[in-house]
This record gives C-alpha cells, structure tokens and sequence, in this order.
C-alpha cells in the first residue's frame, strides 16, 4: 500500500511526469536523442562523480604514481570499469523494482547484510569526510585565503577552525539545498556539474602544459596502459636501480616491502573509485527524485 501510494504521488508529480515524457519521445526519435534526454537527468551521475573526485582517489592516485611512475595507469581504467558495472546494476534494479534497497534487501536476502550495508555505508562516510576536511581547509588557508585565514594572517589554531566553519557552512547549505528538491535540487546539481567539470578540465590542463613543455614522456604514458599483472609480486622497473644498490642479504626485505605498498595502494586506488557509500546513495538520490522504470 505503501509502494502504491509513492506511486501515485510520483505521477502526480508534473516535474517527473515532463521528464517521462521527454525521455519517452526521445527514445522514438533514436539513440542520438536518447542519448541527449539522458544527459540532461544525469544530475545523480554528477553527484556520484563528485563524490569520487575526493581526498581517497586523489591521495592513493598520487601515492601510486610516486611509488611507480606510469606503471599503474592501467588499473585506473579497470577501477572506473567496475564502478559503472556495479552502479548501473544497483541503478537498474532500484528504478525496475522502484523499492528503497534496504527495505529490499532485509525483506529478501538477509537483515544481518542490510544493516551491516548501512552501517558501513555510514562509516564510509565518516571517514571519507575526514580527508576531504583536510584538504578544504588546505586549499582555503593556502590557496583561496591565505590573506585573510593563512599562517600569516593569524595563529594556526584560529584559522583551521575558521576556515572548517567555512567549510562545514558551505556542506550544509548545499545539502540544504538538495534538499528543498525542485528548483534547489536543480541548482545544486547545475554547482556540482560545474565544479566537477571545473576539477577535470584543470587537470586536463595540466597535461597539455607539461606537454607543450616537453616534460611528458607520452612513451611511458602509453605504455601504463598495458596491463602488468607480474607487478603483484614484484617492484616496478622504476626501483630496479635503487634495489641494485642494496647489499643482496637485505635486497629481499627492501623487495618485499615494495610489493606490499603496491598491493596496497593498488586496492586503495580501486576501492577510492567505488565507495560502499556511494552504492547506497545512488539508488536513493534517483528515488527521491522519483524516478522509475522509464528512467532506466
């Protein structure tokens, strides 16, 4: 009854039901218009993007290309690979069944897997806001503020606090502000579309000055992209001459302990591209805008 009645409150809805509509003459006129219809409700797509340009991707990317250059680049693909096969998955069967997943999953597989789904799912969240602090309050101090709440504008404790008060003011308006749905869920998905855009074309720029500066080497970038599986269990060619150096009774533990942070940075990377956090804010974020099978 429950279900019945979101229903009836979804069609309801003019908003949804100018989006279905769109959607549904779209999907007549082909795929280039479908395409285009999507593209404009990919405002969950955005969010969940935002979310994986954070403080977790950008700290293990950056430890992996300082621990072994190019060699990694190939597993970054794979991560993205895998992210968008389980979240589309998860997307489509929230918009087929139209039921909230954890009411799902306590009804028909397990409420041990439920609760410990939301439970990590908040932990996650948790820990993955503590980074992004960090560099929030770095970036304000150091490169947006640094007159006014930098180390030589006030004492160091001052101007944390201040500018996590920033912070946190701007977290809470803009969940505020998705909150409101409508007009404030539209604005606030427009800002993070911007900001997410703003980020990669900052990095793709970037790229193009240390290549027009001759400091990319597009040979080793290419071939980071070739698959190295062997790299499991033994150091990248980038430590070869450092190891070399080392007397041979302790080349082993120096070997080992290589191998070790890249097994472990590699998972980091990959579990950076996926939160548990984001699996349970997907679904959720398209069934409070109501959204339902013609959305999938």
């Amino acid at each position: 009854m429950e279900q019945e009645s979101a229903t009836a409150t979804m069609h309801m809805n003019p908003r949804i039901e100018r989006d279905r509509r769109m959607l549904l003459d779209a999907r007549a006129k082909g795929r280039g218009a479908t395409f285009k219809a999507f593209l404009r409700l990919s405002g969950p797509g955005w969010l969940q993007s935002g979310i994986t340009l954070g403080g977790g991707s950008l700290s293990s990317c950056l430890y992996l290309g300082t621990l072994v250059g190019f060699s990694f680049l190939w597993l970054q693909p794979i991560a993205m690979i895998l992210g968008i096969v389980m979240l589309s998955a998860i997307a489509y069967v929230a918009l087929s069944t139209g039921r909230r997943p954890f009411g799902a999953i306590n009804e028909h597989v397990n409420p041990v897997l439920g609760w410990g789904w939301l439970l990590a799912a908040m932990m996650a969240n948790m820990i993955w806001s503590m980074p992004q602090f960090g560099l929030g309050i770095a970036a304000i101090r150091q490169n947006l503020l640094p007159g006014l709440l930098g180390p030589d504008a006030m004492p160091e404790m001052r101007g944390k606090i201040l500018a996590a008060c920033c912070f946190v003011a701007c977290a809470t308006a803009g969940s505020m502000l998705y909150g409101l749905g409508g007009w404030g869920q539209r604005a606030f998905e427009m800002l993070v579309r911007g900001l997410v855009t703003f980020v990669v074309l900052c990095f793709l720029g970037v790229v193009v000055k240390l290549t027009a500066e001759g400091i990319l080497d597009w040979g080793k970038v290419l071939a980071g992209f070739v698959p190295d599986l062997g790299l499991l269990s033994r150091p990248a060619d980038g430590f070869a001459g450092a190891l070399g150096a080392v007397a041979s009774r302790f080349r082993g533990f120096w070997s080992d302990l290589i191998v070790g942070q890249q097994r472990d940075v590699m998972i980091g990377g990959v579990a950076a591209a996926v939160g548990i956090n984001m699996t349970f804010m997907l679904p959720y974020s398209m069934l409070r805008k109501g959204w339902d099978r013609d959305f999938r």
